[in-house]
């Protein structure tokens, strides 16, 4: 228990899920404000994930590289406990307003678009680094957001705010799920240069 004790504290999980619940109540509360009751629009609900998951991205990676590539540890079942973690937190913030006036929904899109930008910034963890995961899912999530997309192609290029009856959008985001969860948790976050240690 020791070791995962130090594991999440390096990680800095606890401020993050802290964070991620500040960041859930703000959104909420603005949306409740400023809208009518019922559930949110489809952009609302996905730029939420978005700051989720980039409040997430942060924990992705340790403060000692060499560390992350030692076998003392069984690196494959933490990064997975830790996905899987993450992942349920996010939903258990953004599925909790279901009870309210003011809801992120549908379920369908909430899992969609939480899980495909966790497996989308975890696969930039894994290529780029952690400091620069965040990039690839705020440029496409905000290019969703002003283009919506028509079509099968469109709705693909366009999954985060689509509605949840669409299969292209659904595929895109499971692919991207999968992707990201199988190399963040067989290479782990790629390790940082020198200038990116300054």
């Amino acid at each position: 228990m020791r070791g995962l004790t130090l594991y999440v504290r390096s990680r800095r999980a606890p401020a993050a899920l802290g964070a991620a619940a500040a960041a859930t109540a703000v959104v909420w509360l603005l949306t409740t404000v400023f809208s009518d009751p019922g559930e949110v629009s489809s952009t609302v609900l996905a730029l939420t994930a978005l700051l989720l998951v980039a409040v997430v991205t942060a924990t992705l990676g340790g403060p000692d590289d060499t560390l992350d590539r030692t076998a003392a540890r069984p690196w494959g079942w933490l990064r997975t406990s830790h996905l899987a973690a993450a992942l349920g937190w996010m939903l258990v913030l953004l599925l909790a307003t279901l009870l309210t006036g003011t809801r992120f929904g549908p379920f369908a899109c909430v899992v969609r678009d939480t899980a495909g930008l966790l497996g989308v910034t975890a696969l930039g963890a894994a290529t780029t680094g952690t400091a620069r995961a965040w990039f690839l899912p705020l440029g496409w999530t905000l290019g969703a957001a002003v283009f919506p997309g028509t079509g099968t192609a469109g709705e693909a290029l366009t999954w985060q705010t689509q509605a949840s009856g669409s299969r292209p959008a659904s595929l895109v985001a499971a692919v991207l799920a999968v992707a990201g969860i199988a190399a963040y948790v067989s290479r782990g976050p790629r390790p940082r240069t020198s200038s990116e240690n300054v």
